[in-house]
């Protein structure tokens, strides 16, 4: 497949907000596994600004891999290794050994399955104190924060209605089950949140 290089404007506008925040939660060193990478933008720019770790990116998506990929080769981007066909709902994961875990807008776009796989799979393979990291738009105590996020979760639900912005309170419990407490919810531009969660058992 032809490696087109994709920027999507949202990733562009956000890659910085959200470097910021990674910046605080994320080792220097080690290996960071990206599930549902998408046009690789993201992961292109983390890999600049953390020249220490080993960035897996994956995405189901053989499009989206292939963009990817032509971000590390016109990037130049030794840290960085070639992209994972990750199904986040198989597991065990077809990774030997990951220090963190990032998820970036992928828990609205996806059945709520993907997001309990998220949390099982990242808790078979991370370490105590090891961090989830995700990103996009939530649902906070039965408040869509904005009437962009609401018209938002509609749209997604009538395209499929396995898909939807999700309360912050139910990915907790997943995230308990699984031996993860959520330690910082910060807000992001655009009324998206970032959740970090640590490996707490």
């Amino acid at each position: 497949m032809t490696q087109v290089k994709l920027c999507p404007p949202a990733a562009v506008r956000n890659a910085e907000p959200i470097l910021a925040v990674l910046r605080s939660a994320l080792p220097t060193t080690g290996t960071v596994l990206e599930i549902a990478s998408g046009s690789g933008f993201h992961v292109a720019h983390f890999a600049k600004a953390f020249p220490g770790v080993t960035w897996q990116p994956s995405d189901l998506n053989p499009e989206a891999r292939a963009s990817i990929a032509a971000h590390i080769a016109d990037d130049a981007l030794p840290n960085v290794l070639p992209p994972l066909a990750l199904d986040v709902t198989v597991r065990p994961w077809p990774i030997a050994s990951i220090d963190a875990v990032i998820c970036i807008n992928m828990i609205h776009i996806s059945p709520w399955r993907a997001t309990e796989a998220l949390f099982a799979g990242a808790g078979e393979k991370l370490a105590r104190n090891a961090v989830l990291f995700t990103y996009g738009p939530y649902v906070v105590d039965g408040d869509f924060i904005a009437e962009s996020n609401k018209a938002f979760d509609q749209d997604l639900r009538n395209r499929n209605p396995e898909w939807g912005l999700r309360e912050v309170t139910d990915i907790e419990t997943v995230a308990d089950r699984h031996g993860f407490a959520r330690v910082a919810m910060v807000a992001m531009p655009a009324n998206n949140f970032t959740l970090v969660f640590r490996k707490i058992r």
